[in-house]
């Protein structure tokens, strides 16, 4: 499977490089009465030169005293930033606030929001990341100085890129090279643009932009992104089934990237160079590839590189019949994906709500309730012996810890004997006694209020022969991949079962059938150009569409079904690959 470069991105590991200008300006060249001058030159030292920066520290703050306002809150951000820097962020997040709520400074202000923002996206606070993220996009027009602008645009298109808003992330990349700070090359910017846009499929191995920012990266001497970008080249090689192109470029810069010693360059260089490999038949060497990529990685990790790696020995183990090690390889690859597309989701989830600015207050809830809680606590404390109400307080805490732990795994094991009931096991989507049980309860209600919805059947095309000619693995691959592309163009409230086989039934819900139509075709051309890994080869596939509107058929679950079926059947008759709706008139139309 063409890999794509999200899953090798080296650019969220090098942001403290991308966001701090160049220059290494002599402090002896300045009046040790100039605080202020010392200040941004200890600034522009993070990581041009670090142990010097923590030199400079050291000499600054104990002349606080002499220093005006203004140089105590940039002090104050340096502290803040070598915290953050440090992965000390419960150091770190206390004195970002302290600056953006009082220091009144805008460039503080944006360069603390735009790092605060980065150590939540760490930490896994991805809401709290996203709703910054709005504040600091509201503040950037404003904003005059060109360094915070650079730094507040690199964490931007870092954090939108990992939420899959590639294009939005390249476009802030772009913007980071309009206008650089002093000192700073146009090569990182370059970078982050090009490894943004690759995930938008919009490049070639040959595209001129990819081929410039290389030539700018060259220039700076910049080896770390020079050899990020070639390893987009060779990804995009492997995109355009080109493996010996791949193989020939990284044998070229092997010794490059061994020599930078930079982890994601090396992970990614043993991973592409496994994919080349065993496109070309060459076991031994993919192996060996894959192996080596392995062995530079913490076992606990979890990324899409390594998971690319495991599937590589599992298509060599299952082509050379080792049953045992391709299921290991297999459950790997498993662990691997399922874990990255958890975080994904968790990215994308908290990027559309805080797009939409939905805040959840559990968290203020739960304080106020334990607050409550002490409260009440320390009442019983006033009326009761000290001695009697501790050994009282144990004992309550007990019984609650028990009943709470109990009524806990019995909602759990509740909420998963309700899930195995009604979801696909393959496909996470309801299954058919349930789809049809939700789509006759929704039809009711959008009766009841006069509303419309449209029923669509899907069914892919010869399915059978695709399990028959690459084995049932990629056939699940195919309906895996058939329901994540669905998902893509539905909303929450929308309706979608796995029918049974190949065939999928949706119910959009308060949609109008030419909304229904439009919405199928998507769906139909999102299937028609997407790919799946099977044997060594692309597998492609297509599906057809038979659609039922409640405008002509009502609401009635049974005829909607019965229309969607009889169009489907009948886009199966007009040579598949398309979408049939039904017609008051005589009953179908093709879309």
């Amino acid at each position: 499977m063409p890999r794509r470069w999200h899953r090798f991105s080296p650019w969220p590991a090098l942001a403290a490089m991308a966001f701090c200008v160049t220059i290494r300006p002599s402090f002896a060249e300045i009046p040790a009465s100039d605080l202020g001058e010392q200040l941004e030159q200890a600034e522009s030292l993070r990581t041009a030169n670090h142990p010097r920066f923590l030199e400079r520290l050291a000499q600054l703050r104990p002349r606080t005293p002499a220093m005006s306002m203004a140089e105590r809150w940039h002090l104050r951000y340096l502290d803040a930033w070598e915290a953050s820097f440090q992965g000390d962020y419960a150091k770190a997040e206390p004195r970002l606030r302290d600056v953006i709520e009082h220091s009144g400074d805008p460039a503080l202000v944006v360069k603390a929001t735009a790092i605060l923002m980065d150590d939540w996206g760490s930490n896994k606070r991805y809401q709290e990341a996203f709703e910054l993220a709005n504040q600091l996009v509201e503040k950037l027009p404003g904003t005059q100085d060109k360094l915070a602008r650079f730094v507040a645009l690199s964490y931007l298109s870092q954090l939108l890129r990992s939420a899959g808003q590639y294009e939005l992330a390249a476009s802030y990349a772009h913007e980071m090279g309009q206008d650089l700070p002093a000192g700073e090359m146009a090569c990182k910017p370059m970078t982050a643009e090009i490894t943004a846009l690759y995930e938008t499929r919009k490049l070639t191995s040959s595209s001129a932009q990819l081929q410039s920012a290389l030539d700018a990266c060259q220039a700076a001497h910049e080896s770390v992104f020079t050899h990020t970008l070639w390893l987009v080249k060779g990804s995009l090689h492997l995109d355009e089934n080109q493996p010996s192109k791949t193989i020939e470029l990284l044998q070229r810069i092997a010794p490059g990237v061994r020599s930078d010693q930079y982890y994601s360059n090396m992970l990614t260089l043993q991973v592409e160079l496994a994919q080349a490999n065993l496109r070309l038949g060459r076991d031994d060497a993919a192996r060996k590839a894959a192996l080596a990529a392995l062995a530079l990685s913490d076992p606990s990790e979890i990324n899409e590189t390594l998971r690319d790696a495991y599937l590589v020995l599992y298509s060599l183990d299952k082509k050379q019949g080792n049953t045992a090690a391709a299921l290991a390889n297999y459950e790997h690859y498993v662990a691997q994906d399922v874990g990255y597309l958890n975080d994904v989701s968790a990215r994308a989830l908290a990027y559309a709500m805080a797009k939409q600015h939905v805040i959840v207050q559990k968290l203020e809830t739960e304080k106020l309730s334990r607050q409550n809680n002490i409260l009440r606590l320390q009442q019983a404390l006033d009326a009761k012996a000290v001695e009697t109400i501790r050994l009282y307080i144990i004992l309550l805490l007990m019984v609650l810890a028990s009943a709470v732990l109990w009524m806990l795994r019995l909602k759990r094991s509740q909420l998963h004997f309700k899930k195995l009931s009604s979801t696909d096991g393959l496909t996470g989507v309801y299954n058919h006694q349930h789809f049809m049980g939700e789509a006759g309860k929704a039809l009711h209600l959008l009766e009841r209020r006069q509303g419309t919805a449209c029923l669509f059947f899907i069914d892919l095309d010869n399915f059978k022969h695709i399990n028959d000619t690459y084995g049932h693995a990629t056939g699940d691959a195919v309906l895996r991949r058939t329901v994540t592309i669905c998902r893509q163009q539905l909303r929450p409230t929308d309706l979608f079962g796995r029918l049974g086989g190949e065939e999928f039934g949706i119910l959009l819900l308060d949609c109008t059938r030419e909304q229904g139509i439009a919405i199928a075709e998507r769906i139909r051309r999102a299937i028609d150009v997407a790919k799946v890994e099977g044997d060594d080869r692309i597998v492609t596939f297509s599906a057809s569409v038979g659609l039922a509107s409640t405008e002509y058929c009502g609401h009635d679950l049974k005829r909607l079904c019965r229309e969607a079926d009889a169009a489907l059947y009948r886009a199966k008759r007009a040579g598949r690959n398309r979408v049939i709706a039904d017609t008051e008139e005589d009953g179908l139309v093709e879309a």
